[in-house]
């Protein structure tokens, strides 16, 4: 086990991003996560080195920081520390600035700043109908989606629209499979008039298993055999109906949003 932190001097969701995606080349490890964003004080860079080396102590080995810190001394603060520390602005900035032949603002925040007012509308607006029509709660407004996810409980639908809403601009919703659907052989009105926008998530019966116990231990609904059936039941229908199925089982949900929109690109 090693701690890896994603900091920085504003949310962190660059370093988050960013760091994740070299950590996932390195499938066969096991990673601590820590998420430290607005460390924007030498205090607070002080007090991030101690929490770095408590976990050195812990763990034995030096932890990783990923990090996109412009402020000089904060970032010499966190180099000072017993860490790999990974700035991701150097490797990219003196580049770009050369090629470029401009000198960087260095301001912090700027990736996630409004620079785009009709793009940040339309992702809060897609995010708020995302919310709405969770778990299937408003199928009326179907008609208004630009994807409907559908699968059997646990198997990713609400963060993966969540993600598609907030990075993308898409109005998701999404829609549960249940054994009343399974029994009929066949999906309300309201999401079969949708079908060109319907895709199908699955999942391995044992990675379920797992996920479920987490949520409620020891039930029948989280019991392997229940798993099993329901993914089964899920596949079924899904295949009965000729929707598209990704199988969410050792992905995240940025590799099944990208999948997403990969189906629609291809039968959009």
């Amino acid at each position: 086990m090693r701690t890896v932190f994603f900091v920085s001097e504003s949310t962190g969701l660059t370093a988050e991003a960013m760091g994740q995606s070299l950590l996932s080349q390195f499938e066969t490890l096991e990673f601590e996560r820590v998420y430290m964003p607005y460390i924007n004080t030498l205090a607070r860079a002080r007090a991030l080195v101690q929490r770095v080396g408590a976990a050195k102590e812990r763990h034995g080995v030096r932890p990783i920081v990923f990090g996109t810190m412009l402020d000089d001394e904060i970032r010499a603060v966190l180099r000072g520390g017993d860490c790999l520390y990974i700035e991701m602005f150097d490797t990219f900035m003196g580049t770009l600035e050369a090629e470029l032949g401009v000198r960087p603002s260095r301001l912090s925040g700027r990736s996630h700043a409004i620079t785009q007012p009709g793009s940040y509308t339309k992702r809060i607006d897609a995010l708020n109908f995302a919310m709405s029509n969770d778990d299937g709660v408003r199928p009326e407004n179907f008609d208004h989606a630009d994807v409907i996810l559908l699968g059997v409980s646990r198997t990713g639908k609400t963060p993966t629209s969540m993600y598609l809403a907030i990075h993308f601009g898409m109005r998701a919703a999404n829609y549960p499979l249940t054994e009343e659907d399974f029994e009929r052989s066949q999906l309300p009105d309201a999401v079969m008039r949708n079908a060109q926008k319907l895709v199908g998530l699955t999942i391995a019966p044992e990675r379920l298993h797992r996920i479920r116990e987490e949520r409620r231990p020891g039930s029948r609904y989280s019991s392997l055999n229940q798993c099993q059936t329901d993914v089964r039941s899920g596949l079924r229908i899904l295949a009965q109906l000729g929707i598209p199925v990704l199988d969410t089982t050792s992905q995240s949900i940025e590799e099944i949003a990208s999948h997403v929109i990969e189906i629609f690109k291809q039968y959009g």
